[in-house]
């Protein structure tokens, strides 16, 4: 059997990365790049150092930052409206995955209109719109090497998935100094939102050797990591295996697809407007239990690559193990509980069977190794809380 690998086309990673964008530009042909961005990125000075390093270079170019935190088809539409009324060949997209998933949904509709909601998944979209530079500025959603973006559609608060090679940059900048600034709870959501790809990419069942090493890849950089990152921000070491690992886990599931946790976390981001990276969080021990006895060995594969099982633990055993550290990590990491986060419960009530059902139409269930109904999503929905 044979799989299908997708990758940038370029990738520049390492300490003082983005030094080479000036190149990279040079390399595709384009000379008039749109910085797509959002205002924190623009406050940090990230965007006027980005600025200076073109100008160097005698490239210009404009910014737009009115990107905003998972975004939504409105919060494009000005995007669009800008990459329309200018002559630009080529996107920078710089900060989360929130910019940079906002940057792919701009340059697909940018090029051919329509409403983000015709390119929802199962289409795939593999026309090719502006060509995207990626330059991540945390170690999380691995969005500079995937295929996906995720936009939630204001009329129906559904958060859709659209995949296809149109969404893939053409270039990325792993450069982990941009993480650097990071405060901690951003650090401690986006670092699990990786170990939720590289766990889930791992379990997938479309899961493929290529995707496996680079999900065991991830987990070594990030099992050991992840909560040290969160006690010690200046630890530059830990910061520079985590983006690593981030960008591992990326390339892991963009090539075998997440999956249940993933399907659950959305529906909760668009209604409760929950961190992508900390719904993933609240859901991973829970959707890890729920899902293990079907995948008892590559469960323990993933609890022996992040450390926290030892090899000749038995599959019972270091599934016990993965389980228990998965809530510890949580715990350490402050992570709260849908009650905790401040959702209202009556809402939630009312809404959960919708949540369920938007889920399991998002097609990452199905990738799982235990694939649910929508009671059984309702349930754990109701668990969680």
């Amino acid at each position: 059997m044979s799989h299908t690998i997708n990758l940038p086309r370029i990738m520049q990673v390492g300490k003082n990365a983005r030094s080479q964008l000036p190149a990279i530009l040079n390399s595709l042909g384009a000379k008039k790049p749109l910085i797509i961005t959002d205002k924190m990125m623009v406050t940090l000075g990230y965007i006027n150092e980005i600025q200076n390093i073109l100008k160097t270079a005698n490239i210009e170019s404009d910014y737009f930052d009115e990107t905003i935190p998972e975004p939504t088809s409105a919060s494009i539409e000005a995007g669009v409206n800008h990459i329309r009324s200018h002559q630009y060949d080529s996107i920078i997209a710089v900060g989360g995955g929130s910019p940079i998933d906002s940057a792919k949904a701009i340059s697909i509709l940018g090029m051919f209109g329509g409403d983000i909601r015709d390119y929802k998944f199962p289409r795939q979209v593999n026309e090719t719109g502006l060509p995207i530079i990626a330059i991540p500025t945390t170690a999380g959603t691995g969005s500079e090497c995937t295929r996906f973006t995720i936009i939630t559609d204001d009329k129906t608060s559904e958060k859709m998935l659209c995949a296809g090679l149109g969404f893939l940059p053409v270039a990325a900048i792993v450069d982990y100094e941009l993480t650097m600034s990071m405060p901690a709870r951003t650090t401690a959501d986006t670092g699990i939102d990786a170990l939720t790809h590289a766990i889930e990419a791992y379990v997938s069942k479309k899961a493929s050797p290529y995707s496996d090493s680079q999900a065991i890849a991830a987990m070594k950089l990030i099992g050991p990591n992840l909560q040290t990152v969160f006690h010690e921000p200046n630890n530059e070491s830990a910061r520079e295996k985590m983006m690593l690992g981030s960008t591992f886990a990326g390339i892991a599931f963009s090539n075998a697809s997440v999956a249940l946790v993933h399907g659950m976390s959305r529906p909760i981001g668009a209604f409760f407007h929950v961190p992508h990276g900390l719904s993933n969080a609240m859901l991973l021990p829970m959707i890890t239990e729920f899902s293990i006895h079907a995948a008892p060995e590559r469960y323990a594969d993933c609890a022996k690559a992040m450390g926290v099982a030892h090899m000749d633990d038995s599959d019972n055993v270091a599934n016990q193990k993965l389980i228990q550290a998965l809530i510890e990590i949580n715990k350490d990491l402050k992570v709260p509980t849908l009650a905790e986060f401040g959702a209202d419960k009556q809402f939630f009530d009312e809404i959960v069977e919708t949540m369920a059902e938007q889920a399991l139409a998002s097609g990452s269930p199905s990738n799982n190794p235990v694939v649910p109904t929508v009671t059984e999503i309702v349930s754990l929905y109701k668990q969680l809380w």
